[in-house]
């Protein structure tokens, strides 16, 4: 089994194919309820929830789509690893029974609640501010690191009072009540005192305290000990630690439902030891494959979305120094214009954009005929050489004209005529001399057009086919 791999794809066919049983060591994944990440891009989250309405309509539908990828995530986690469900507030009761029945209900481990932001208005309900994670295991034998975190400093100055050379401590009682009965072996006198019912442990255990200087006389002659403040406490599954990506983040990728980096990495770290394999079927933006990489684990990252994927290579490389081909390999993503055909439009769109050189815009409806930008240096000079406009037109032109090309991207086999037009309609509201159409095929209607927009009134469109951009993906990866 490779590692340390991106697959671009539907993770039902890329499982079977590629993981064999039990070869995982933890799997994360992350599918909210108001999105198949079968179609997930970088449009927005009221976009994403139109696209789960179009594909599922309701929450059974929703499970019968994930039922058989559960049933693989199972097959191929090994009997020690660790199964991790990333659930909004939406469908986390059915997923759950899902898994009871596919694990078993004495493998469920943990319901983590995580408190993903402060504050979060709802009309007529409480605020939504947290997710649940479930945890799921094959055997109680899983990999097991517990985690400790910082003391909350109320807590500190509440229980643990008092402070020597060595940190804070608190006392305890050390020797026994009445309710507990006295016991032969632990009643004996110690400096002078001799308690009633005994001590709550045995004279050679009560000498090393006193050694270690652990025990405290108070002032009517009461021995306690002293208990010192630990270096972290242990984590529960409550999870109020971890904010949500700022939008300031330098982190943020923009990508609609990022999970931040400290939150994956506390998983990997409590369910996987280094060297081990780490798998998220549904992996976005990659944080599951940083957080990995940056612990020594081993990886693979699985996303239907070309743009997802090539976002991941990305980040890999801008954030750790990996570099494809060299230290992870980015595989299946789409060679055929069957393939873009089949694909979800605005992931088309996406990628079209994006092979073009391009920035997809992050709103997706509503974008005025535009669906992404092409930004080159010293555009004003180049418009003005490849349109032979004047100065003074070139002048009045660019002076509110910053430097990018429009975008138009339709997955259709032909466009025609009215679609030309409206591409015409939103470059000049922009104010843009030249702007790119990506299509299948264009009609006859369509060419003509382009031709007299440009003669006429020196708008320059350039028509390019998925065949020519699939052409140039494969001349530069030669």
């Amino acid at each position: 089994m490779d590692t340390n791999v991106i697959y671009c794809g539907d993770n039902l066919e890329i499982l079977p194919k590629y993981i064999p049983d039990e070869s995982i060591d933890l799997i994360y994944i992350d599918p909210p309820f108001n999105t198949s990440r079968q179609y997930e891009v970088f449009w927005g989250e009221a976009q994403e929830r139109r696209a789960f309405e179009d594909r599922f309509g309701d929450v059974m539908t929703y499970l019968d789509w994930m039922r058989p990828r559960l049933r693989e995530i199972h097959r191929i986690l090994k009997s020690t690893g660790s199964f991790y469900y990333h659930c909004d507030w939406h469908a986390t009761h059915y997923i759950k029974v899902e898994l009871d029945r596919l694990f078993g209900f004495d493998n469920f481990q943990n319901d983590i609640i995580w408190k993903r932001t402060s504050a979060h208005s709802d009309a007529k309900r409480f605020g939504q501010v947290t997710d649940t994670i479930l945890c799921y295991s094959k055997t109680a034998g899983r990999v097991w690191n517990p985690i400790t975190i910082q003391q909350d400093e109320s807590y500190e100055a509440s229980f643990y009072r008092f402070v020597d050379d060595r940190g804070r401590y608190r006392l305890h009682e050390i020797i026994r009540t009445a309710s507990m009965g006295p016991r032969p072996n632990l009643v004996y006198e110690y400096k002078g005192y001799t308690p009633q019912w005994g001590w709550r442990m045995e004279r050679p255990k009560l000498e090393a305290l006193d050694t270690e200087g652990r025990l405290v006389w108070s002032k009517t002659g009461r021995p306690y000990r002293k208990t010192y403040l630990p270096t972290g406490r242990a984590l529960t599954n409550l999870w109020t630690d971890i904010g949500n990506v700022a939008a300031q983040s330098r982190e943020r990728l923009g990508y609609p439902t990022q999970k931040p980096l400290a939150l994956l990495e506390r998983i990997v770290s409590a369910s996987s030891d280094e060297g081990q394999v780490v798998l998220d079927a549904f992996c976005g933006c990659g944080t599951t494959l940083e957080a990995a990489a940056k612990l020594k684990r081993k990886w693979i990252g699985i996303d239907f979305s070309p743009t997802a994927c090539r976002v991941m290579a990305e980040r890999l490389e801008k954030r750790l120094g990996l570099k494809e081909s060299v230290d992870f390999t980015l595989r299946d993503m789409p060679k055929t214009a069957d393939q873009l055909r089949r694909m979800p439009p605005f992931e088309f769109q996406n990628w079209a954009v994006v092979a073009l050189g391009g920035i997809p815009n992050r709103v997706k409806v509503g974008d005025y005929g535009i669906d992404g930008r092409l930004y080159l240096a010293d555009m004003a000079k180049e418009e003005k050489a490849v349109m032979h406009i004047s100065e003074k037109a070139a002048q009045g032109m660019f002076e509110t004209l910053d430097k990018w090309y429009p975008i138009q991207v339709k997955q259709v086999d032909k466009v025609g005529r009215p679609d030309v037009d409206k591409f015409e309609t939103a470059m000049r509201r922009d104010k843009r001399l030249k702007g790119y159409f990506v299509a299948f095929g264009f009609s006859g209607d369509a060419t003509k057009e382009i031709q007299r927009a440009q003669t006429a009134e020196g708008l320059d469109i350039t028509p390019i086919t998925v065949g020519e951009l699939l052409e140039y993906e494969r001349t530069a990866s030669a």
